[in-house]
């Protein structure tokens, strides 16, 4: 238990899988309730629910919803509250990624990849903030080192991504001194699905361009989320959470 963040709630985007799993078992266990949002991942965000529930009854719900739909942000919000009677910690994980090379782009790529990478965190955390001011409660928004450095055939991805960290700066001065807001930016972490990323060598080549010469694990994001989470002096900054990537990028 976390005693900064005992009884508190924490709505996670993307929160079935992969590290937003790993952020909703990380808050969970530092004895946050955990509202669990999910769109395509209903299995998967039922059976977290389900694993939490287990461990402290009632402790965790799930959200089903898209969150490029435009009521979607005061639904998620309205839903978290009527549960657990508050929002004390947001965490904007949710994101599409897959590569759009120049002369490739097109509308629905563009709205995809800005929708859940840039759009979804603003309009949620605009929708969240009178709620976050009234428990004095914080955002961490999840971003990528890329954010910075660009990564190759992945245009549109970068740049929703940099927004975010803009974006994360600018919620930290419009939102302070009531509401924190603070980001992670995590390194190679978990391999995307993407069959371009299947290649042993090319994963080896990645990890070679890293100071500790590994692939890191979803709770190494997690941890970096409860720090913030629980940081009561710490807002408007970017942790990076690579391995020492982004310093020999």
């Amino acid at each position: 238990m976390n005693a900064l963040l005992k009884d508190k709630t924490a709505l996670v985007t993307g929160g079935a899988r992969r590290v937003g799993a790993a952020i909703c078992r990380r808050l969970h266990a530092a004895g946050a309730n955990v509202v669990v949002h999910c769109n395509r991942s209903r299995h998967d965000a039922q059976t977290l629910v389900h694993e939490l529930n287990g461990l402290r009854p009632g402790s965790a719900v799930l959200v089903q919803a898209d969150l490029l739909e435009p009521g979607t942000p005061l639904e998620l919000l309205q839903r978290t509250v009527s549960a657990y009677g508050g929002l004390d910690v947001l965490v904007n994980n949710a994101s599409s990624f897959y590569s759009t090379p120049l002369g490739q782009i097109d509308a629905n790529a563009w709205d995809d990849l800005m929708g859940t990478n840039l759009k979804a965190p603003l309009f949620l955390s605009q929708a969240a903030a009178p709620e976050l001011r009234r428990t004095q409660g914080c955002i961490v928004n999840i971003i990528d080192i890329h954010a910075e450095r660009p990564l190759a055939d992945h245009m549109v991805y970068t740049a929703a991504k940099g927004g975010l960290l803009a974006l994360t700066r600018s919620l930290a001065l419009e939102l302070g001194p009531e509401v924190r807001v603070n980001g992670v930016s995590p390194g190679a972490i978990l391999w995307p699905d993407g069959p371009e990323w299947q290649d042993e060598v090319e994963r080896q080549r990645i990890l070679e361009r890293s100071v500790l010469k590994r692939v890191g694990e979803p709770d190494d994001i997690a941890g970096a989320v409860e720090f913030l989470a629980t940081a009561p002096y710490v807002t408007g900054q970017i942790i990076a959470v690579d391995g020492g990537r982004s310093i020999v990028l």
